[in-house]
């Protein structure tokens, strides 16, 4: 039988849709952040017993409840998602060097990329992939960008701690790798959004 703070923690991150800071959690249920982590691991632990259809996941400081990933076809099915987003290779490299180097300025990810990259930066924030974390103390005061929640569950990473080591990205050779540390990370698991690299 699960304990109140758990059964409290599981309403709150199914009421909430999305993930929620443990910090938050606690403030709401009065008790202390380590109540609320041990809750956390023990609704996983009944949900993995119980066989039950949703999973807790645990992104940087925040938890959100999700489907397990068996169900994932299902899923795909009744919400159409057949094909997984792809990135080209520019959007890829601008999201590694958003993702290892943040916060970043556009003309930061430009100078870096040797090309302008304002369009794809916009894309990679209209797919939630990245976005502004406030802005920069200089003339015109230009955006800083970081990644997004989205991205850690993506990439399936708890903390940007946990990212492989950036491979030199201005060749094939090294697009390649990237990709190729992408796939260790999803392991292939079809219930998350994956990143894949298509040609422009």
């Amino acid at each position: 039988m699960m304990t109140k703070t758990c059964s409290e923690l599981e309403a709150i991150l199914f009421a909430a849709g999305e993930p929620v800071p443990v910090s938050r959690i606690s403030l709401i249920l009065g008790v202390p952040e380590e109540t609320v982590e041990d809750a956390a691991a023990e609704l996983s632990e009944v949900f993995r017993a119980e066989k039950h259809s949703l999973s807790v996941i645990r992104m940087s400081d925040k938890l959100q409840l999700c489907s397990s990933p068996e169900y994932a076809p299902v899923i795909a099915k009744i919400l159409e998602q057949r094909r997984p987003p792809s990135l080209s290779p520019a959007a890829l490299e601008t999201l590694a060097i958003v993702a290892y180097y943040q916060p970043v300025t556009a003309a930061n990810i430009s100078g870096i990329r040797g090309v302008d990259s304002s369009y794809t930066v916009t894309s990679l924030t209209e797919k939630g992939l990245i976005e502004g974390k406030g802005r920069l103390e200089a003339p015109g005061r230009p955006t800083l960008y970081g990644t997004t929640d989205l991205f850690l569950r993506t990439m399936q990473i708890r903390e940007l701690s946990e990212l492989p080591p950036l491979p030199e990205i201005a060749s094939t050779e090294g697009i390649a790798k990237l990709q190729q540390a992408i796939d260790a990370l999803q392991q292939q698991d079809p219930s998350q959004e994956q990143l894949t690299i298509t040609e422009l």
